[in-house]
């Protein structure tokens, strides 16, 4: 159910404007059309970097072959058809909007920054639920059999508050298993259809898709769900359980059929961190199966289990980000990997960093990262007491985050070997100095694993000498490749 829209002159602007967007689209799908526009648009982003700050020439070289690839991508799956022209409007629309968004809608970032001295947060991660129908390995979340929930008001009014406070244009699904949320008679694409004008982004285990859930998404448009896989069918039923990849593809087939545009998510380990990136591995998830990106995030040793030998070794992670760049690259394939691909984002973007987020829980613990589970505040009790997700953003502990993100190079307009944003995880690779914002400031531990992380001397020492090693490893590279560029 959407929210109640008064007609006027604005709603006819918007529908003016999905119309453009709708007829611009179908031209798209004009293959003698598509194919020049992409030419133009690769010219242009092969001109030459002038006038780009020497230690930003290889940042700026990075995202654009970012572009690339996501220019490629758009190429591919509307080419065979992969993307329903009524998605793809929809996309498009609100894609423009955010990235350009309209003098009422820039009001409220000005408002904030004004007050704050900071721009706002620039999307939301939400784990409405810790509820998960699988019980996976090394969950980051510790999910399985839970009632443990957001409940339909408040997550609808996070959700509100962060679209008319900061303009965010952005919402992004974790969990436990986001379609397993119930709460008030409703599930988790009513607030989907209810937030419209907002876009989505759901990891999901990919096994409660079905073709009435892929058609739904279609006729929705605003949502884009990453399906998690290990690597190929050994590695990823080990893990998440006997013929879970079975059922994945299943939802893959569903979803293509439907229209909707979709990707993988996978957690990078010791163990697989070839086997992701191989020539198997993308040819049959991007071109057999039609996925339109590859997310990767590094293993980190939290929630169940915490195997600090699951850790990539520094060695591994090179190679990785090696790897990662000829890939997207050479094969055009639009993939991002969140820790070695720091540079591309200005290092660490947690703690409602502008252009970065904050995350909330099933339990309404608003935390920096989905990665550093300790809680600044609690949402209910915040809006309890007549706060508003300013008061949250403002706690000294995210402040503190933040201020350790700008003397680590963002916003500097000359990097240094200070910066080091290979390494931009102030949890994973600056372990000694997150608990020393934790001694200070206090925030609560979000779960049990996180409490015992605090007393557990040898999880301490383990981190600290990984971050160590990853100084070691990366700091050359960051150096040459980035810093002092030939």
């Amino acid at each position: 159910m959407r929210k109640a829209i008064t007609t006027g002159p604005g709603q006819a602007q918007e529908m003016r404007v999905g119309h453009l967007w709708t007829n611009l689209v179908r031209l798209l799908y004009q293959d003698w059309l598509r194919r020049p526009v992409v030419w133009l648009v690769e010219r242009r982003l092969r001109a030459p970097l002038e006038r780009v700050h020497p230690t930003w020439r290889e940042i700026e070289r990075q995202r654009r072959l970012i572009y690339s690839a996501v220019v490629h991508t758009v190429d591919r799956v509307i080419g065979q058809r992969l993307l329903s022209p009524h998605v793809a409007a929809v996309i498009a629309r609100l894609w423009s909007r955010a990235l350009r968004p309209s003098p009422g809608q820039r009001s409220a970032a000005r408002r904030f920054r004004e007050e704050h001295g900071s721009d706002p947060p620039w999307f939301l991660v939400v784990s409405p639920t810790q509820a998960c129908n699988l019980r996976c390995a090394g969950c980051y979340a510790d999910s399985g059999p839970s009632d443990a929930h957001l409940d339909w008001a408040t997550l609808d009014r996070v959700m509100t508050d962060a679209e008319r406070l900061w303009n965010v244009p952005l919402f992004v699904f974790s969990g436990g298993e986001p379609l397993t949320y119930r709460s008030a008679g409703h599930d988790l694409l009513d607030i989907v259809e209810r937030h419209a004008d907002c876009l989505f982004l759901m990891f999901t285990n990919g096994t409660l898709i079905d073709r009435a859930t892929a058609q739904r998404l279609a006729r929705l448009g605003n949502l884009t769900p990453a399906l998690s896989v290990e690597g190929m069918r050994a590695r990823t039923d080990e893990r998440r359980g006997p013929g879970t990849f079975d059922r994945v593809l299943r939802a893959m087939a569903d979803l293509r059929e439907a229209g909707v545009p979709f990707g993988v998510s996978v957690t990078a380990t010791r163990a697989n961190c070839e086997e992701i990136l191989s020539d198997e591995f993308l040819d049959f998830f991007f071109h057999q199966q039609g996925a339109f990106y590859e997310f990767i995030f590094q293993y980190t040793p939290i929630g169940r289990g915490c195997h600090l030998d699951w850790l990539p070794t520094a060695e591994q992670a090179i190679a990785f980000w090696r790897r990662s760049w000829e890939v997207i690259e050479k094969k055009h394939l639009f993939l991002l990997d969140f820790w070695n691909h720091g540079p591309l984002v200005e290092g660490c973007i947690a703690a409602g960093r502008d252009r970065g987020y904050l995350y909330i829980d099933w339990n309404g613990h608003v935390i920096p990262c989905v990665f550093a589970p300790y809680a600044a505040a609690d949402l209910r009790q915040i809006y309890a007491q007549g706060g508003t997700l300013n008061d949250i953003w403002a706690a000294p502990f995210f402040a503190a985050i933040r201020a350790w993100q700008r003397e680590h190079g963002y916003g500097k307009r000359e990097l240094t070997p200070e910066h080091n944003w290979l390494r931009p995880c102030p949890f994973r690779d600056y372990h000694a100095q997150f608990r020393e914002w934790v001694a200070r400031y206090g925030p609560q531990p979000a779960d049990e694993t996180a409490a015992a992380a605090l007393t557990d001397e040898h999880y301490y020492e383990q981190m600290v000498a990984y971050g160590q090693q990853q100084r070691a490893c990366t700091q050359p590279l960051w150096e040459q490749k980035y810093v002092r560029p030939s």
